[in-house]
């Protein structure tokens, strides 16, 4: 095992009160695990959706600036009003990013659980992953089978875990078939590819053609493309099909989760039933899991009484799901790490190259097929 460096180099997110962002590489002391912990050689980090908001600070990055003249390598950018009111606890505090990641656990506290890892690489959630060496527990390690590289393990957590989730509380709160949002992200496409394995019946929601010809070419039946003129027939259509009555939206404001709750009342209610003010007493239901359009979430109400719009997010779920349960998640995702679970990269940065003002415009668009790596040691 090679010597741990006393210091590392760490990207690191600044919002400052007088409405900038100040995105940093800075060198600071390599951690030093404590008995519950591991330090994990950081090879590989993703940029998830799920990271920008701590990243990026909200700001407008078409406006981002490198600085020069700064004591170490730092872009600017600038932070709306209201969006720096959403910030004001961060404010002046200068912080690590990254939710995931896949690396050598290259040193190990005391307990017999941090020890056991000592040399294996691993995929990792730590919550500041965007650096040379990052501190997590076991608990949120998981050993990666032989042969299985840091590359194939840096995305094993957030997507996959997500997408074995909506599944499992679908089945926990009794619903047979799912809608998704945003289908054809890294995380729908996985989702997809669970639910053909599962047989569970899934609609697919995308906002463009090619977006919808990309999930039928990997054999998905029901995709319904929301810049048709036909998408509510065609919602409709889907949700009679499979019988859906669970839906969970990554795109969160705007009038789609009102339109896919109205879907399900109206594929619920058989042609030529009577009128009812009440509608369906079959519960409906929309999780938010995302902000794409951050818009205010937009009802008209058209789908009766029996019906619920909530956030869900993995921490949550995961906070809820018995040892066993997880055990078992976490064991098929290390069993089909590179083919259900597979992630693939159209970039690979350097913590340097993150800080590239024409780079930050381009992982900040969230784009279909456009996933970024960062390669922390490089």
């Amino acid at each position: 095992m090679s010597e741990i460096p006393a210091t590392m180099r760490q990207l690191r997110s600044l919002a400052t009160a007088d409405g900038r962002l100040e995105l940093s590489v800075a060198t600071v002391e390599t951690p030093r695990p404590r008995e519950g912990q591991v330090l994990v050689r950081v090879d590989a980090a993703p940029i998830n959706p799920s990271d920008l908001a701590l990243l990026l600070a909200l700001a407008d990055v078409t406006q981002a600036v490198r600085d020069d003249a700064a004591d170490v390598p730092t872009t600017t950018a600038p932070i709306s009003p209201p969006a720096l009111r959403a910030l004001q606890a961060r404010l002046g505090q200068a912080m690590p990013a990254g939710n995931e990641g896949g690396g050598v656990v290259v040193a190990a506290g005391e307990s017999s659980e941090a020890q056991a890892l000592l040399g294996s690489t691993v995929g990792f959630a730590g919550g500041a992953t965007y650096a040379e060496y990052c501190l997590t527990t076991p608990q949120m390690c998981l050993p990666l089978p032989d042969g299985a590289t840091a590359v194939d393990g840096a995305a094993s957590f957030v997507n996959p875990l997500t997408a074995l989730g909506m599944v499992e509380t679908m089945r926990r709160e009794g619903h047979t078939a799912l809608v998704h949002t945003a289908a054809a992200s890294n995380l729908g496409q996985m989702l997809q590819r669970i639910c053909l394995a599962d047989g569970v019946p899934l609609v697919n929601v995308v906002r463009r053609p090619e977006q919808a010809a990309l999930l039928r070419d990997q054999g998905a039946e029901h995709v319904v493309d929301s810049s048709r003129e036909t998408f509510m027939a065609d919602l409709v259509a889907a949700v009679k099909a499979t019988g859906a009555t669970l839906a969970f939206d990554a795109v969160g404001g705007g009038r789609l989760a009102g339109d896919i709750l109205t879907a399900m009342e109206v594929a619920l209610t058989p042609e030529g039933a009577p009128y009812n003010r009440y509608g369906s007493d079959v519960h409906k239901q929309v999780y938010n899991y995302g902000v794409l359009d951050p818009r205010p979430i937009e009802l008209r109400r058209g789908f009766g009484f029996a019906w619920g719009v909530g956030g869900w997010l993995l921490t949550p779920f995961l906070a809820r799901t018995p040892p066993a349960d997880l055990a078992r998640l976490r064991r098929r995702v290390a069993d089909e790490l590179t083919t259900t679970f597979a992630s693939h990269y159209t970039d690979e940065l350097t913590l340097e190259q993150a800080l590239d003002p024409a780079t930050m415009q381009r992982y900040a668009r969230m784009a279909t097929g456009h996933k970024f790596l960062l390669r922390p040691q490089a």
